[in-house]
């Protein structure tokens, strides 16, 4: 008997609740042993999917209302938030940990909470039980030398304990390797010398009752100013395995340089196609490469080459076991930490020009309305002509001489390209898919490695015919698997929640927009709050229903309608927060903002683990069950590594963010008393958000230092209004401000106003 049949037959039992004796009273004949449901109990409480209330008596987590598992969410002032696994009845939102409670636990842990109450408006407390797992295993910090012991500050703020080291467990035996950040190697001899040093320290007990943490030092990182060692926190902070273990290198030498004779059979030659590559600049590893042609009948033939990770990683192998630890390569702006050994990311199962590389192969046939009519799956061989970029595409298609000279034979295919993916994004479009273009930063370095520069990255018609060739292929894959029964991981994007919904769609009114949902129906609750002034008060509190009915179409509409108007960026960016995060499923819910019933990831096995699941689920599916059996994987199996690769994902995501902010605030630092235009972005009643016009960077003005009069936030218009003056500050408004100080802990930016000299004559004669 399964796990999840267990699960399921508690869930159906009165509260959802059983006792031992009962399981084996009613389960006792279809497992073998009272061991082996004892086990399998334990299991399930230890993943939180039965919580054990008292000895022997257990209760399925999704179906209580007493008590929920889930992520603990610290805030940087003790107290903390449960994020629930689950929706429970009657909570809206996240459950509320006192301060006294957090402290069993630390940011980031899996924990059972309780739950004291939950209000009429939807709010809870609870207080920490159990903790089911623990976040961070190491923590990364400075060492601090104090009276009362040596001591690791964390650098994440939101972990609140110290973590003590005793005396022998300061130096590691070997000081860490610096060479990949090009700085001289350090001279540690004692703790006097760690000083002020970043570290990691391995935690050996973990805090209890607002205790402090024993642990060790493992790693010296260096200088907080030190050259690299910004990276080098966000790869340990966020616990990104990056140094392969040495059987996973002995594993990848050992692959050949180029395929052998044998390795072709059974493959389709593509190697006579004028096959190319386009990617970015700094690209290092290659894994699609596309082809088109225009067939007799006047459809489309579209080839798209997936480089076949699956043919050299193996399940079960040191590399295999591996690239699911990590579950996707992690891209900093000066470095990256690869799924795969370089030996297979750069070399063998990279597309290279030039070189044989084997593939996995969608051949696509699309009439002149962008309809797929015929699609066919398979292994080939290919052999790419050309590594293009996506800036040389772009340049070639607007005419530029020298590139179509230097490509001559390949002009009239790039414009079939062209031709294609402006058709195939017309499709999607009339479908009702959402089709946000939204900037990234895009961080310029100079020939020290310092940063230059943070501007808004440009997308062109080269990144267009990518993105709706490797959507057309992702979704022909996800489409087969589904129709041939196979279980599969989907790439999933849910309806948005209501609440968010209503959010948007408030502040869109504001701007004169609407997403066209008519009104949203609104549960109603009068609740008591308490004033800064503690000050008793009642507050009508309304809670968007459920019954929401939205699709892609009102957010695509609404799009199309901002296009080209100065609230367009700020829209987009806040339409884009109201909805849900995709992320992998063996269940399919299909993808809400691709409009798409069904889609996958399919297109970089290099750097995604779902994408390498996939292709061997396709490769399996080749087979003529006549000549073997299909080696599939288990719908279990396959839900257990979609959720740990959406983890690693948003893991992979919040990195690479941070370090984003990270290094625009230390660039910033340079550019205190510099004067900028900038648009505000969002208001709140401490004051507005601006994002400067020349560089991809936000900070705030507070409110307090507004000048000529005394301002106050109106929540309902999302203003902030002078109380004599009238004066207003509204989101889409361009200001001038001062740029007074840079925080680079928080990595925030605070700004003052400048008011045009004009508005400060008027004024002071206003005075």
């Amino acid at each position: 008997m399964t796990d999840a049949s267990i699960l399921e037959h508690v869930g159906r039992l009165p509260h959802a609740r059983a006792t031992f004796k009962q399981l084996v009273r009613e389960l006792g004949s279809l497992v073998a042993s009272r061991d082996e449901l004892e086990q399998a109990l334990d299991r399930l409480v230890e993943r939180g999917q039965l919580i054990e209330v008292r000895s022997g008596h257990f209760v399925v987590t999704r179906f209580s209302r007493e008590y929920a598992v889930g992520r603990l969410n610290m805030h940087r002032d003790g107290y903390g938030f449960l994020i629930p696994d689950h929706p429970i009845e009657g909570l809206r939102g996240d459950v509320y940990i006192r301060r006294e409670s957090a402290q069993a636990a630390m940011h980031g842990d899996r924990v059972v909470v309780r739950i004291a109450r939950i209000e009429k408006d939807g709010r809870a407390d609870g207080e920490i039980v159990k903790v089911l797992r623990r976040a961070h295993q190491t923590v990364v910090g400075e060492f601090r030398i104090r009276k009362r012991g040596h001591f690791v500050e964390p650098h994440d703020e939101k972990i609140r304990q110290w973590i003590q080291i005793p005396e022998g467990m300061e130096v590691p035996p070997v000081s860490v390797n610096r060479d990949r950040v090009g700085v001289a190697p350090l001279e540690v001899k004692s703790p006097e010398d760690l000083d002020g040093m970043v570290v990691n320290a391995e935690i050996l007990e973990f805090p209890e009752d607002g205790g402090y943490a024993v642990g060790r030092v493992i790693e010296i990182l260096g200088r907080p100013d030190d050259f690299g060692v910004d990276v080098e926190i966000m790869i340990r902070k966020h616990h990104i395995p990056h140094q392969f273990p040495p059987e996973v290198l002995e594993q990848a030498q050992r692959f050949a340089d180029t395929i052998q004779l044998d390795e072709l059979t059974g493959r389709k030659d593509y190697r006579s196609l004028d096959i190319v590559t386009i990617d970015g600049e700094t690209a290092r590893d290659f894994d699609d490469a596309v082809w088109v042609e225009r067939l007799p009948n006047s459809n489309y033939a579209l080839h798209v080459h997936i480089a076949d990770v699956s043919h050299y990683v193996k399940p079960g192998s040191p590399i295999d076991e591996e690239a699911f630890l990590r579950g996707t390569s992690v891209y900093f702006p000066d470095r990256a930490v690869p799924m795969l050994p370089l030996e297979l990311s750069t070399e063998i199962c990279s597309l290279k020009p030039g070189v044989d590389r084997l593939v996995l192969s969608v051949e696509l046939e699309i009439d002149r309305r962008g309809a797929i009519i015929a699609q066919t799956f398979g292994r080939g061989v290919i052999r790419s002509i050309e590594r293009m970029t996506y800036t040389d595409v772009h340049a070639l298609l607007e005419g530029d001489a020298a590139l179509r000279e230097r490509y001559t034979r390949l002009v009239e295919r790039f414009q079939l390209m062209r031709e294609l993916a402006l058709l195939l994004n017309k499709k999607r479009i009339q479908r009702g898919a959402i089709d946000f273009d939204m900037p990234e930063p895009l961080i310029q370095f100079d020939q020290f490695g310092e940063m230059a520069s943070v501007t808004r990255s440009a997308r062109n018609i080269a990144h267009r015919i990518i993105e709706e060739f490797m959507l057309s292929a992702n979704e022909a894959v996800a489409s087969h698997l589904e129709q041939a029964g196979i279980a599969s991981i989907f790439r999933i994007h849910e309806k948005p929640d209501p609440k968010r919904v209503m959010e948007f769609e408030e502040i869109a009114t504001h701007f004169g927009y609407s997403l066209g949902i008519g009104a949203i129906p609104v549960k109603r609750f009068r609740t008591p709050m308490r004033r800064r002034d503690g000050k008793m008060v009642h507050r009508d509190i309304g809670l968007a229903s459920d019954s929401v009915n939205i699709s892609s179409r009102n957010y695509q509409k609404l799009i199309a309608q901002i296009e080209g108007k100065p609230e367009e960026r700020i829209l987009s960016y806040l339409m884009l927060r109201s909805l849900k995060q995709a992320r992998y499923s063996a269940d399919n819910r299909g993808h809400f903002a691709l409009a798409a019933s069904s889609y996958t990831h399919f297109t970089s096995p290099i750097r995604r683990y779902p994408d390498l699941i996939v292709h061997r689920i396709l490769d399996a599916s080749l087979l003529d069950p006549r000549d073997g059996q299909r080696d599939l994987i288990s719908p279990e199996r396959l839900e257990v590594i979609a959720h740990d690769c959406s983890e690693t994902e948003r893991r992979a995501a919040e990195a690479e963010r941070e370090l984003v902010e990270w290094k625009k605030a230390r660039f910033m630092e340079d550019h205190v008393g510099e004067e900028f235009r900038g648009l505000i972005t969002s208001t709140t009643r401490f004051g507005f958000f601006v994002e400067l016009e020349n560089l991809f960077v936000e900070g705030l003005v507070p409110i307090d230092t507004l000048p000529g009069d005394r301002y106050m936030f109106q929540e309902k218009v999302r203003k902030i209004v002078g109380q004599r003056t009238r004066r207003e500050f509204s989101i889409g408004d361009t200001v001038t401000v001062l740029l007074d100080r840079v925080d680079p802990v928080e990595r925030k930016l605070q700004f003052s106003l400048i008011e045009p000299e004009k508005a400060r004559k008027k004024r002071r004669r206003a005075d």
